[in-house]
């Protein structure tokens, strides 16, 4: 006798005629459906799935033996569903024994957080199986509020309710747009993780989404001892429920910090103040790190035009436009929030943020060890801004005093000279095999093909090697070098250690 094949077959959100065809033809063909069910009795599956029913068919109803964490069972909450799913499989493992083939139903899609997954897990091993998807709830929530969910680039995050509350913030603060399933009970902990994140006034909730109990309503305005488990809260991403901010308002200025240049290095606040723009402004390099969303407009400049850049940001604040500036790194070390804050002071009403990021020293020195582990001293290079003068006298103080040294702007095509000039002025302090890092193109979580890090001794920099992409952090007279070593390669460490002889 020829076994049975096991039919996973998903029946969409709720309304049944979002069934697909294959689905609606499978469920009249099988010889068997089987469905869940709480203990109440009532499946919603097989309500949906009733209009594709026929005559004589066999049905397995499954009952859940438990809905909540409470329960006698000796094994506890997982222990009662280990047994009710291994119990349930052996029900439809009989029939596909038998040559019977079984529609296990499953509302939305069978593979996307549904109960037919265990079944799956249990039965594939000895029947074939085939897999039939469906709607699921989050394009139908997305159809009822009447708002893509995302556009171009933007990143969709689906979560369930039941994660823990610090959890559910960190994933919020760093998607686009997010769907979380599975409320309930928990919409209490969803509700205060999105009014957290900044995320509860573009939340949308949706109940029992395509069925004749649909509700939509804005997410802060519900009552969360109201909520019934097939809901969901859904928030579109910023590019597409951004409201036009109305002209005669006045707008804001937000100064962002992109970090170093991976995006796995920028902030989940610096993300969302990206996305909920109308106007970025920054050099034309840094807004392509930044991405376009709809409704966005980029002004991209050369990086030498900070004070038209941050007039500019006034200017269109002022017009009632949300204004990102951005900033490779942090945007208050040696970068844009000081031209913004500046420019600020002749535009009453114009409010101004800066939103922090990890800087370039930070990124180097996380390449090297931890040489910024001790006191520490950040000095420019350049002398656009400033006289050399100015910048020997401070080297000369760092370096009496013990600093370490984070060089950023070390040498560029134009200013050749100061790195050698800063290297004979330190070692007047320094001994000659103080460790120096340069670091080069550190940009990412990984290194990317122009990054390098290298260790020299003081007294053997090379100016030649140092470029307008290289950081240097400069050891004290604390700070160690060791050779260390992985499964793969060799590389050097350098740290400063907190404690400083007495």
């Amino acid at each position: 006798m020829c076994r049975g094949t096991l039919y996973g077959v998903g029946l969409g959100p709720g309304d049944p005629e979002l069934v697909t065809v294959k689905a609606a033809r499978l469920i009249g063909e099988a010889d068997v459906i089987a469905y869940h069910s709480a203990r109440h009795g009532h499946s919603i599956a097989r309500t949906i799935a009733e209009p594709y029913l026929r005559d004589g068919q066999l049905e397995e109803h499954l009952v859940y033996p438990v809905t909540t964490e409470t329960t006698e069972h000796p094994g506890g909450y997982a222990g009662a569903m280990e047994d009710f799913y291994t119990e349930s499989a052996e029900r439809i493992a009989a029939h596909l024994e038998a040559g019977r083939d079984v529609a296990l139903l499953a509302e939305g899609d069978p593979l996307f957080y549904s109960s037919y997954m265990h079944m799956h897990t249990r039965l594939t091993e000895r029947f074939d199986a085939v897999i039939v998807p469906g709607v699921t709830s989050v394009s139908a929530a997305s159809a009822a509020t009447g708002t893509p969910l995302v556009q171009g680039d933007e990143v969709l995050t689906i979560l369930p309710g039941t994660l823990p509350a610090e959890e559910l913030k960190r994933r919020l603060a760093d998607t686009d747009a997010a769907v979380i399933l599975k409320l309930g009970r928990s919409y209490s902990v969803v509700r205060e993780a999105l009014a957290s994140t900044g995320r509860l006034d573009e939340a949308y909730y949706v109940e029992r989404a395509s069925t004749d109990r649909q509700r939509v309503a804005p997410a802060g305005e519900i009552d969360p001892a109201k909520v019934p488990y097939f809901s969901l809260a859904m928030v579109p991403g910023g590019g597409t429920t951004a409201a036009p901010v109305a002209a005669a308002e006045t707008g804001s200025v937000v100064v962002v910090g992109l970090g170093p240049g991976d995006a796995d290095w920028m902030t989940p606040q610096s993300r969302r103040e990206l996305a909920a723009a109308t106007d970025l402004i920054g050099y034309f390099p840094y807004l392509e790190r930044a991405g376009i969303r709809a409704g966005q407009r980029h002004h991209p400049s050369d990086n030498t035009d900070e004070p038209a850049r941050a007039q500019l940001a006034c200017t269109l604040a002022q017009q009632g436009r949300r204004v990102a500036v951005v900033s490779s790194g942090d945007p208050g070390v040696f970068a844009m929030a000081t031209a913004v804050l500046e420019e600020a002071k002749q535009w009453p009403g114009v409010e101004v943020r800066v939103i922090p990021a990890m800087t370039a020293a930070q990124a180097v020195a996380s390449r090297a060890g931890a040489p910024l582990g001790h006191d520490y001293a950040v000095i420019s290079l350049s002398d656009r801004l400033k006289p050399w003068e100015v910048i020997a006298a401070r080297l000369t103080a760092a370096a009496r005093a013990d600093l370490v040294l984070a060089i950023y702007n070390p040498a560029s095509k134009t200013r050749t000279w100061q790195v050698a000039a800063m290297r004979e002025l330190l070692l007047e302090y320094r001994d000659p095999s103080t460790p120096v890092i340069i670091g080069r193109s550190v940009s990412g979580a990984l290194p990317g093909p122009d990054e390098s890090v290298t260790v020299v001794r003081l007294g053997e920099l090379d100016p030649a090697q140092v470029d307008m992409r290289c950081l240097l952090i400069i050891g004290s007279s604390q700070t160690q070098w060791y050779s260390g070593s992985t499964a793969d390669k060799s590389e050097d460490r350098v740290f400063t250690p907190r404690n400083y002889p007495s």
